[in-house]
């Protein structure tokens, strides 16, 4: 069985009746949507979501400077004159 990762829990009927009144109870939580006791989806508050898609931004970021710092060893170092 998948555990359910979130505080809160709904079914996708509760979801379908009132989405509304399910985000104002869940008051800031993150919930999860369960289909047949399992849970097929979460509902997260957009301030979580726009954190969670800042830091792999940010982890995209630290990856790429790495890749460039690998490479800085083989580039050639020439000075603004000779461009």
């Amino acid at each position: 069985m998948s555990p359910i990762l979130s505080p809160l829990s709904a079914s996708i009927s509760e979801l379908k009746k009132n989405p509304s009144q399910l985000i104002e109870r869940a008051g800031g939580e993150t919930v999860a949507i369960l289909n047949h006791n399992k849970p097929t989806a979460y509902l997260v508050p957009a301030e979580a979501y726009e954190w969670i898609s800042e830091l792999i931004e940010d982890q995209e970021l630290r990856d790429l400077i790495q890749q460039r710092e690998q490479e800085k060893s083989s580039a050639l170092e020439v000075s603004l004159d000779e461009l």
